[in-house]
């Protein structure tokens, strides 16, 4: 009969205390691999939505990260607003002329190309306006380019799809200013569907509410992105709700266009003085123009840009890091205790096993042999202790698989691991083997003759 037999009839000889010993290994695994699997999805819950394909946010002056956090995972709080004029310094003359013929403004505006345009030749630029909400969601005011430029994803292949419907589009007869595209998870938790209409509030969630409202026009597909929660409305019809137009000091020099009062009468565009912008998205022709860009907007005296990914990469490193260390200390002494219970367990069976050891080594067993068998049991509790914690787990994580993926975008599957819980198993398997040579210290050093007596 081989070692590995005779540990395993004793694992079973002693069915109820071993199969405690395990159940409490397990379960210590268990929480561990729960709790760095969790740390991990967060990790790439950020890390992966970071970009869908610009490289730079452009806002206010103040804090990167929460321009960051604002604009591209709709937390935190805008921290002010830019004047459309900074948005228009991002476009070559011909565009900035042509803005100030749609919108009305100073036509010296439209007489010099913008200072940064050179940089973004070849790219794109898209503008956001914050500060409205529909229930808990943000609303997000801005152009059909969001849809057409950006993706869906990391992956800049994919394009944004949907659900229902479609994008909303420039103002034409066929089509008004205010419709709107609902993320995913906001249709579903709303209950709403293209066709309805929805009246967004300013602030805050608990806000006044305008009276005008927006029609869905298209809801998206999930991406897998903070877009999912977001409520996206045509930048012109964000112009036109209450509290939204920027207060004129009369010094401004306006020029109207007359073609807008015929293409709809009843909603007058605003001026390119009262509009302004809470964020702009910036995607550089070539990446090579980033650094150099960045740096010019951040010597100027009313914007900055910041690179959402180095700003996340930050955050992981300022807050997420510490984090991560405590965990790993947190599992250290886990699987410590786990072990202890195992050598526990083990050693008080001892002198129920002593007359066992003594018949064993009576008939030819070197201690050498007896030592092996206690290790041999001792391996067998880690690994299914081991093994069964982290099946447990990872079953916890599936079945939770849509919440996680509804709240952070990350898909799991019962076999998506994170990297740190591919070490827990080895050094679980370890410390047990460590814990098991103190009673296999106590069986190498059994007397014969006594407890054959005895």
């Amino acid at each position: 009969m081989s070692l590995i037999q005779i540990a395993w009839r004793n694992f079973c000889h002693r069915s109820l205390s071993s199969s405690l010993t395990t159940l409490s290994l397990a379960l210590g695994v268990g929480l561990v691999v729960l709790v760095l699997s969790i740390f991990g999805i967060i990790t790439e819950a950020f890390s992966r939505n970071a970009s869908v394909g610009y490289n730079l946010v452009v806002g206010p002056k103040g804090s990167a990260l929460q321009l960051t956090l604002n604009s591209v995972y709709y937390l935190s709080q805008p921290i002010e607003n830019l004047p459309f004029t900074e948005y228009m310094e991002f476009f070559p003359k011909a565009e900035r002329a042509d803005m100030v013929r749609r919108y009305g403004g100073d036509p010296a505006l439209g007489e010099r190309d913008g200072v940064y345009s050179g940089f973004v030749a070849g790219g794109y630029v898209i503008p956001l306006a914050l500060g409205d909400y529909y229930g808990e969601f943000r609303a997000v005011g801005t152009t059909p380019d969001f849809f057409e430029k950006l993706r869906k994803g990391p992956n800049l292949d994919e394009k944004f799809s949907f659900r229902e419907g479609r994008p909303f589009k420039d103002f034409t007869k066929q089509n008004g200013y205010f419709e709107a595209v609902l993320g995913s998870r906001v249709a579903s938790e709303m209950g709403m569907h293209a066709g309805e209409t929805f009246y967004p509030t300013h602030g805050d969630p608990e806000g006044k509410g305008h009276g005008q409202g927006f029609k869905i026009v298209g809801i998206l597909d999930p991406t897998g992105t903070p877009n999912d929660r977001a409520t996206f409305v045509n930048l012109e019809g964000f112009y036109l709700l209450d509290n939204h137009s920027r207060p004129l000091t009369g010094d401004e020099i306006i020029v109207e266009n007359e073609d807008w009062k015929q293409r709809d009468p009843d909603h007058k565009p605003l001026t390119i003085p009262q509009r302004e912008v809470t964020s702009i998205l910036v995607r550089n022709g070539n990446l090579m123009f980033a650094p150099g860009m960045q740096n010019k907007i951040n010597e100027g005296l009313q914007a900055q840009a910041a690179a959402p990914v180095g700003e996340i990469a930050k955050l992981m490193t300022a807050i997420v890091g510490p984090l991560l260390k405590a965990l790993l200390a947190i599992t250290l002494i886990t699987c410590v205790v786990a072990a202890v219970g195992v050598l526990v367990a083990i050693y008080n069976s001892m002198n129920d096993r002593r007359r066992d050891i003594a018949v064993m080594r009576a008939l030819g067993a070197r201690r050498e042999t007896v030592t092996s068998i206690i290790l041999a049991e001792s391996l067998m509790i880690a690994l299914i202790g081991g093994v069964l914690g982290w099946f447990l787990a990872h079953l916890a994580i599936w079945i939770a698989s849509g919440y996680i993926e509804d709240q952070t975008g990350v898909q799991v599957t019962l076999f998506t691991t994170s990297a740190y819980e591919l070490a827990i198993l080895p050094l679980v398997v370890g410390l047990a083997l460590l814990a098991g040579f103190l009673p296999a210290a106590s069986a190498y050093r059994t007397d014969v003759g006594s407890n054959l007596a005895a």
